[in-house]
């Protein structure tokens, strides 16, 4: 796990919102995704490094845990001291030497959580689609139920802890509760254990899922599947499996939340005279009307050929931004009829580029400035 700082990774406040987490993740995650940076290891190190801190700022409980202890409350599985509950002075100190001395309540624990990195392309991800993963991961022994007895029943409360899983031991003033040395936390024991899991409960194994991935998903979003992490201990309560989305940077269009952007090239005759224009959208061609003198940088919006929301109905749309491309490789014919087109243009007094003459005027402004004449 990583030790920098989990805001610091993302580049936000101890105050960011869900909306800001996923903004920056989703800017981190396509500045270094191994496809934009391939053999780059110092781009994958901060791909995985955000993916982490964002995994752990995007879920409430692990968040409360780590802005209040940081990354060892996490690395003690989430816990934290806690001095509620009705007992007196010495059940408060036991769980306080208990949480620093790596104690923790007893019995079995649930199983833990599973993170499954999914990529995408744009077109998956905008339209949805069915992914079929192998994971690895721990299952529950068929054998003996999950218990880890040979004849697959509830293991016997440990006789030194009588099943609480927590010894304690008076030092002086203090009553130290601390993880029974018999069971090791579990509050069980087991005098016959399976043969398949050898005590375990669980066996290692790789399983196949079927995740469906819902329309208008993006980068950083997280799809839950219940019970799908690793078995719990003894029968106790499988983790979650949580699929997280990265799509892949698309050859055409960037993606702006719900709505996408393309470049598009038009040649200096169209950019001059206007005509139509073939832009790709990603349900097929369309043409837009491009007027007479069209400069380079100008935007065209097509309303509603963008993302549709993975949350609401709302579509996004389709920013195409015109660059007017210069010819090359002219012959020598054509390079004679650019220049008299050129002179023709010059003796018109520069009125067909305004843009230059606006520019110049600047230019001269702000020597004459400098040179004070």
């Amino acid at each position: 796990m990583s030790k920098r700082d989990y805001y610091e990774i993302l580049g936000v406040a101890k105050t960011a919102t869900e909306d800001e987490l996923k903004k920056s993740y989703r800017r981190l995650a396509m500045k270094y995704h191994p496809d934009r940076n391939p053999g780059d290891k110092t781009a994958e190190e901060r791909f995985k490094e955000a993916s982490e801190a964002y995994e752990v700022l995007t879920d409430p409980q692990r968040r409360a845990v780590y802005d209040k202890y940081g990354h060892e409350g996490l690395q003690r599985g989430g816990g934290g001291p806690d001095f509620g509950g009705a007992g007196g002075f010495a059940d408060i100190f036991g769980d306080v030497f208990a949480d620093i001395f790596g104690g923790g309540r007893g019995g079995p624990r649930r199983g833990a959580d599973l993170r499954y990195m999914m990529e995408l392309t744009l077109e998956q991800a905008v339209f949805g689609t069915t992914e079929t993963i192998r994971i690895p991961s721990w299952d529950s022994c068929e054998a003996c139920h999950g218990h880890g007895t040979a004849d697959g029943k509830k293991p016997a409360a440990c006789p030194t802890c009588k099943g609480s899983g927590q010894v304690r031991v008076q030092q002086g003033f203090f009553v130290l509760q601390q993880t029974c040395p018999h069971c090791r936390g579990r509050g069980t024991t087991i005098n016959d254990p399976c043969r398949s899991c050898r005590g375990a409960g669980k066996v290692r194994r790789e399983k196949t899922l079927e995740v469906k991935i819902p329309p208008g998903v993006d980068t950083g979003d997280r799809i839950r599947l219940s019970g799908e992490g690793e078995p719990g201990d003894q029968g106790a309560p499988s983790g979650d499996l949580y699929v997280q989305i990265n799509v892949k940077p698309h050859e055409v269009f960037d993606r702006d939340n719900n709505d996408l952007h393309c470049t598009v090239p038009i040649s200096i005759v169209t950019a001059a005279l206007g005509g139509t224009l073939k832009v790709p959208t990603l349900e097929g061609e369309v043409e837009i009307d491009v007027p007479e003198g069209t400069q380079s940088g100008r935007q065209f919006r097509l309303r509603g050929r963008g993302v549709r929301s993975v949350r609401t109905a709302h579509a996004g749309d389709l920013y195409c931004n015109v660059i007017v491309e210069t010819p090359v490789k002219l012959s020598k014919a054509q390079k004679d009829l650019l220049r008299q087109f050129g002179a023709t243009l010059d003796e018109e007094g520069g009125k067909h580029h305004p843009e230059a003459s606006s520019w110049l005027g600047k230019a001269k402004r702000f020597f004459d400035d400098l040179t004070g004449t």
